[in-house]
């Protein structure tokens, strides 16, 4: 999952992504924002060795703030007894404007908030969220049609 960048941090570029490539497939995102997670140090240090699964992550409120529930760090293996819970819930950073308008979104039928991305930046780690609404059937197939038949023309060129 992790595609490394080679940016560096003291430059403020995005360094060290981690994609949920399915979220693309599953969902039509459509508002993105940028926010910070409160993390553990074992939880950090084991981001930093690409222990990170994003599949059936997604983000909840209670009250009043946002959660992001079942993203999945693997356990740190030099954490000893201090490790942690590897699917516990992580509170989402995010200013009071961005909050309000994603609680709206999310009261709304068939929204609902995923992460897409994991970064650093300046040093951070930031995750990606998306306002999304889950696609049916019919347009998954449509995109697989679409991804196959743009892979045939890349491949005869």
């Amino acid at each position: 999952m992790a595609h490394p960048s080679p940016s560096s941090h003291r430059t403020g570029k995005i360094r060290d992504v981690f994609d949920n490539r399915r979220a693309r497939f599953e969902f039509e995102l459509l508002e993105r924002f940028e926010a910070g997670m409160e993390l553990r140090g074992s939880e950090i240090k084991s981001i930093r060795v690409a222990g990170v699964d994003f599949r059936d992550a997604f983000a909840r409120f209670e009250s009043s703030e946002l959660y992001l529930e079942n993203l999945y760090i693997a356990p740190y293996d030099k954490a000893s007894y201090n490790n942690h819970d590897p699917r516990r819930k992580r509170k989402l950073l995010l200013h009071k404007k961005e909050l309000s308008e994603l609680y709206i979104a999310a009261t709304q039928r068939g929204l609902t908030i995923v992460p897409v991305k994991m970064y650093y930046l300046k040093g951070r780690l930031k995750i990606e969220i998306a306002i999304a609404r889950g696609k049916k059937l019919h347009d998954k197939r449509e995109a697989q049609k679409a991804k196959d038949a743009k892979r045939e023309m890349e491949a005869y060129r």
